[in-house]
């Protein structure tokens, strides 16, 4: 894989090997304080962050990592090496490298089950946790993303019927270009699109299936863990989100006291599409947690 030109190398780049899977990962900074930066999902891999790494790693030791089945993380071919228990065992096994003993983290979409593991089990070491359009089952689904039937053939593949193992083995790309034009409902956003369509190339349709099939929290579950959480927390939501339903952000924060920041005019990603607004959004709220401020 060729090295992209980068506004700021990593201090530290390894990999980590459990139960036979290695995770690539990168550290960023001096500071005495951490920030996990979570991978969304085996369709990118943590330059989904790039836009953060540069500014935030002057203020602290920024901490990412590839996911399994992107980057230069493994591809394993079970479904249940993606379950998001084993996510957790990889992440503290990642810090541990790092030696980061206690850190704030932010959490997209994807990543929330992830990192609400980690805030409601590791608490003692969880600063605070900054949750992006969480993907948790708290209200419903958009109606045009539930009852799609991601195993069967189909009799055509328009819409988010492209979110199917049979599409994805035909035209992968075709699903990352539909998929990331969600993603992005802000006009003039072609480079970003550009980016998420070639970070998904990087793996492929038949891995990314197997995360479909991957163990997954339950409701039950989930309501028990967002009872547990101690931390500090910060929930956003963009009023334009194609893939998470936009009442989201604010049953997250009803839920768990959470600060709940609604981003006007924004779609699925202003880490991206507003870095500046949301990497200030990051610094202040991670200072704060650090500092053992709990209003923010």
């Amino acid at each position: 894989m060729v090295e992209p030109s980068r506004a700021v190398a990593p201090i530290r780049t390894g990999r980590v090997e459990l139960r036979g899977v290695g995770v690539a990962y990168e550290i960023f900074g001096e500071g005495a304080l951490a920030l996990l930066l979570l991978p969304p999902w085996s369709i990118t891999h943590s330059r989904f962050w790039k836009a953060q790494v540069p500014y935030l790693a002057r203020h602290f030791r920024v901490v990412t990592f590839d996911p399994v089945g992107n980057g230069r993380s493994d591809r394993p071919t079970r479904a249940e090496d993606y379950a998001v228990g084993l996510d957790v065992e990889r992440t503290l096994a990642v810090l541990e490298e790092a030696r980061v003993d206690r850190w704030v983290m932010v959490a997209h979409c994807a990543a929330a089950p992830l990192a609400l593991l980690l805030a409601a089990n590791h608490a003692e070491r969880v600063a605070g946790a900054l949750f992006m359009s969480p993907a948790l089952p708290l209200t419903p689904g958009l109606p045009e993303r539930t009852g799609i039937d991601f195993e069967s053939e189909l009799p055509e593949y328009e819409g988010w019927a492209k979110k199917n193992r049979n599409y994805w083995r035909r035209d992968f790309r075709g699903y990352l270009e539909f998929f990331h034009g969600r993603c992005f409902t802000e006009p003039h956003s072609s480079k970003q699109i550009e980016d998420g369509v070639g970070w998904g190339l990087e793996g492929s349709g038949e891995t990314l299936a197997l995360t479909v099939g991957a163990p997954e929290l339950g409701l039950d579950a989930v309501h028990e863990l967002l009872g547990r959480l101690q931390c500090p927390l910060l929930v956003t939501q963009g009023d334009e989100d194609s893939l998470i339903p936009r009442d989201r952000g604010a049953a997250f924060a009803d839920a768990t006291g959470a600060q709940l920041v609604e981003l006007k005019g924004v779609g699925h990603c202003p880490n991206a599409r507003y870095p500046v607004y949301f990497n200030l959004l990051v610094r202040e709220f991670a200072e704060r947690c650090f500092s053992g401020t709990r209003s923010i």
